[in-house]
């Protein structure tokens, strides 16, 4: 039998799949990795006594099946649409599951039958979410044991180019899954801030956003991000005045990507004929459609649009595409990471208590930067905590079962304490 089954082989997979060799190799573990791109996995597990690479369709449901049963823990690393395909095979067949996506209504559905059946479902189990919940989680628990109140709490997080190699008017590269750049902030966002619950729409979430200082870094944008109500109750902050999730980039990008909203460049209802479209045409025509003048918006905007192709004779030739379609064409090529090119994840927790009638703010903060544009600061922080967390279990030192997130001292201490062996390391300031 496999001990661990992965699904998915793309960019957040490249650090995982490392680990697993790893550990495979120093436990005799049998691991299997399966992706639709065959080629593309067999090239990152190259030749392993113990990883094997293999290509397969996830529609595929008899070979899709013939793996589960045969694994003892399910990874998936897949888009998180397709994890429900997943969890319900690993809900028939008994088997684990971890994924680093947010636990959606399809898998809350099944969390009486997850805990009859004792499996661990660990979702949320990446860097946002996953790293943040723990880190944040260890904070509250300590606070919370010393007899403290918290009455507010700021979780920022962001991936990032390293500065050394930000050489773009953007200031970003994409270091994972390009649609969800595209389509990040489209779910809105709510949060409660001094006692009053708010809510942004997607038009809104760009606009005037704040900034955070961050110790050797400088000034990041942050806006909100989804639903931070939720976890209001899973933290056990109910007292606070304050609680919100935000996304950091740098400033100049949230003024820029307002106006790629404003012009309808994310939508994905439209069609358009692309065969004979110039790439400025399409971004001209969308400003132009949108009652946008180029001329009016800043100049440091405008360097972002030409860099994005405003002036650029290219066709698109992608037959019937839809805006958000061509724009990640667009940045896809724009914002790759080039060969020597690093990539940077930001996470700052910041809290206010009060304690012992003393008013205190904390701040934790970690910085990790990738090592090459294949081996990224984001396949690292989303990876191994997957792989870290699928070892304690089947190490018999995760116990937990249910439909879980990893907000429990016994999921997240020797997590926490795994990964600062790996380098990701929290530092934190109090005064």
């Amino acid at each position: 039998m496999n001990e661990i089954l992965l699904f998915g082989a793309g960019k957040s997979a490249t650090v995982l799949i490392g680990y697993l060799k790893t550990i495979a190799s120093r436990n005799n573990w049998t691991v299997v990795i399966a992706d639709a791109d065959e080629q593309a996995v067999q090239t990152k597990v190259g030749q392993h006594p113990y990883v094997k690479a293999m290509g397969v369709s996830i529609t595929d449901e008899p070979k899709r099946m013939e793996l589960i049963r045969g694994s003892r823990l399910v990874i998936s690393l897949l888009p998180p649409a397709l994890h429900a395909i997943v969890a319900r095979d690993c809900l028939h067949l008994g088997k684990h599951l971890f994924t680093a996506s947010y636990v959606d209504d399809t898998i809350r559905a099944m969390e009486k039958d997850i805990h009859s059946k004792g499996l661990l479902f660990l979702c949320e189990m990446g860097l946002d979410p996953g790293i943040d919940h723990m880190s944040a989680m260890q904070i509250v628990h300590h606070i919370h044991a010393e007899g403290g109140k918290i009455h507010s709490f700021h979780s920022h997080c962001g991936g990032l180019v390293a500065p050394e190699n930000d050489n773009n008017p953007w200031h970003y590269k994409i270091s994972w899954n390009p649609r969800n750049v595209v389509l990040a902030g489209k779910a809105g966002a709510i949060y409660r801030e001094k006692l009053k619950v708010k809510s942004e729409k997607y038009a809104e979430i760009f606009k005037n956003c704040s900034e955070v200082m961050i110790d050797g870094l400088g000034t990041l944008a942050c806006y909100p991000n989804r639903d931070s109500l939720a976890y209001i109750p899973l933290y056990g902050l109910e007292e606070t005045e304050t609680f919100i999730r935000t996304t950091l980039r740098y400033p100049s990008y949230c003024k820029g990507w307002q106006y790629v909203v404003d012009a309808g460049l994310t939508d994905e209802e439209t069609f358009i004929e692309t065969q004979e479209l110039r790439i400025k045409d399409f971004l001209q025509s969308q400003f132009k459609k949108n009652r946008l003048s180029f001329a009016e918006i800043p100049v440091e905007q405008q360097e972002q649009f030409v860099f994005l192709g405003w002036n650029d004779d290219t066709l698109i030739q992608k037959g019937k595409a839809s805006p958000a379609d061509i724009l990640q064409w667009l940045i896809e090529d724009k914002w790759k990471l080039e060969a020597d090119d690093k990539d940077m994840i930001v996470m700052l927790h910041e809290f206010g208590y009060t304690i012992n009638g003393i008013q205190k703010k904390l701040k934790s903060q970690l910085i990790v930067k990738g090592d090459d544009p294949i081996h990224t600061a984001m396949a690292k922080t989303v990876g191994l905590p997957l792989g870290i967390a699928a070892t304690l279990l089947l190490e018999g030192k995760i116990t937990e079962t249910g439909l879980q997130i990893p907000i429990l001292p016994s999921i997240y201490e020797p997590v926490l304490q795994r990964l600062q062996d790996c380098g990701i390391v929290f530092y934190e300031t109090e005064n």
